[in-house]
């Protein structure tokens, strides 16, 4: 799948590899002139760094793959809540809101810092969508801060495969006892709300690395 999305994907894993390799070899002949065990640690030094270099190469391309296979689809954000989100971070395939017409959807997430609610497809059909649930959140509380993320075909939407990498610059503004309830207290807000998930993908069987 990850040569098939990105074909030169195989020369960058391949580069990732023989870099390392070569600078273990390098070093070897440089500083082990004449010692057989310090000659064999640097040549194993640049092997396990060969493997190291082509695994994540390959984790990144495969993880931008997986997202190329979804990005577009109803229920993509649902997705990447589910499975990639920041430590520290809640959220859910879930959505909120969903346009019986068109299957854009409105989710949200809840972290340190604060509540984000993320727009499903084009900001036109996302956008009153994401005022109400803003509303119903400064509602409740006040004093947490909400920001607004759009994932969508626009030219200033988030693309799919950076939506994780938006939660870590949110500033801190609640305390990570706060985190829970907080989620819990907006989750009361949709109890009795039985929006299904929007036809598409299935969320579970979609994963990718956790960012670190």
């Amino acid at each position: 799948m990850t040569r098939r999305y990105d074909p030169s994907s195989v020369w960058w894993m391949a580069l990732g590899f023989g870099l390392p390799l070569i600078a273990g070899l390098v070093l070897a002949f440089t500083l082990a002139t004449g010692s057989i065990f310090g000659l064999i640690l640097w040549i194993i030094a640049g092997v396990l760094a060969g493997v190291l270099g082509f695994l994540i190469i390959l984790g990144r391309k495969a993880e931008r793959a997986a997202y190329s296979q979804i990005e577009g689809q109803p229920g993509a954000v649902g997705a990447v809540l589910k499975n990639s989100l920041p430590r520290g971070w809640i959220g859910t395939e879930m959505p909120l809101a969903v346009s019986p017409r068109t299957q854009d959807a409105v989710y949200r997430a809840v972290g340190r810092g604060g509540v984000a609610l993320i727009g499903e497809g084009p900001a036109s059909h996302t956008q009153r969508m994401l005022d109400d649930e803003r509303r119903k959140v400064q509602k409740m509380l006040p004093n947490v801060p909400v920001h607004i993320l759009q994932v969508g075909p626009d030219p200033t939407s988030i693309p799919l495969q950076k939506l994780s990498k938006q939660f870590r610059k949110f500033k801190n503004a609640i305390g990570k006892a706060e985190v829970m309830a907080v989620s819990n207290r907006l989750n009361s807000l949709q109890k009795g709300a039985n929006l299904p998930i929007p036809k598409g993908i299935d969320p579970t069987k979609v994963r990718s690395a956790r960012p670190r």
